[in-house]
């Protein structure tokens, strides 16, 4: 049994054999009550969340006041390529986080969204309820196009068509290195990396299926741009599958490495189309948008 006390709000924890080698916030949630505390944790102590905790080590802390869990609505603009009442289709930008989490309460698309409508449909419990008008995610620094719900009703039906898989999305992204063929498919199951829970991986066992479809578009010296579309949409999934074949999206932080010379802040990644059913008229609707400036003057240096 772990030693632990707690006096006016003070915690000291010492490290048992059996918890030797987790991850510092792997092993504080289990005394603070969740993930999210244990990161506020670390960052008061100073400490990398990631490192790992020795047997007899001693952690002695005061619990950090609670992040605000209310959203906030800020002025943030939007680049939105289609709006009607049901929903709305938005190119989100590199940077941007698409909805409130531990160490990003401010600044998200959820923010910028419940600015500009005031209130949006949201899950009732759990996560999903700082989620409003969310039907899907891309990265942070990941660019491109999501739609999002303005009504119950788009809500329901767009997660629908994201579940059953008939809501399509195409990416575009930099590899490094190339594929021998032209095209082909990715069919490997992802899960939750079990030695650093910031990663995905593929899992054989007990991840979930994950597929996608690739193409490459063009061939540089060392580096290849490819068309990718999921047939499965698993959080990282396409960085995380090219990665395990050998050829990580550039300047991915993650999966390959953040080092390049193109001057990238995070992966070359653009969520370059999407395809759904309106959920109002039923109708198919598609969009496109073009390659960020970013995207492009990679494209310029590899062709120089």
């Amino acid at each position: 049994m772990n030693a632990l006390n707690r006096l006016k709000g003070k915690m000291k924890i010492t490290v048992s054999e059996l918890e030797a080698g987790k991850r510092l916030d792997a092993f504080l949630a289990a005394y603070t009550g969740s993930r999210s505390a244990a990161e506020r944790v670390t960052a008061a102590l100073g400490l990398a969340k990631s490192r790992r905790v020795k047997t007899g080590e001693e952690f002695e802390f005061e619990m950090p006041d609670a992040e605000p869990s209310a959203l906030l609505a800020e002025d943030i603009p939007l680049d939105i390529v289609y709006e009607d009442e049901e929903l709305l289709v938005l190119n989100k930008p590199k940077g941007m986080v698409v909805h409130p989490a531990p160490g990003h309460y401010s600044g998200t698309l959820v923010n910028a969204l419940l600015y500009r409508y005031g209130k949006l449909p949201a899950a009732d419990e759990g996560a999903a309820a700082v989620r409003p008008g969310i039907v899907h995610r891309i990265d942070k620094d990941t660019s491109g196009l999501l739609v999002a719900a303005k009504t119950e009703r788009a809500l329901r039906e767009l997660s629908a068509q994201l579940a059953d898989r008939s809501l399509s999305r195409i990416y575009e992204t930099i590899i490094i290195g190339a594929f021998k063929n032209d095209s082909g498919v990715i069919d490997m199951p992802v899960g939750r990396n079990p030695r650093d829970r910031e990663k995905m991986a593929v899992i054989k066992l007990g991840g979930k299926p994950a597929v996608t479809h690739w193409e490459t578009l063009e061939r540089y010296r060392g580096y290849s741009r490819l068309r990718c579309k999921l047939e499965t949409g698993r959080t990282h999934q396409i960085r995380v599958h090219l990665a395990a074949m050998g050829h990580p999206v550039l300047g991915d932080p993650l999966y390959g490495s953040a080092k390049n010379r193109f001057g990238l802040d995070g992966q070359c990644l653009h969520a370059r189309a999407i395809t759904f059913v309106h959920p109002a008229t039923g109708n198919a609707m598609s969009f496109e948008t073009e390659l960020p400036e970013y995207f492009q003057k990679v494209i310029g240096k590899m062709s120089e």
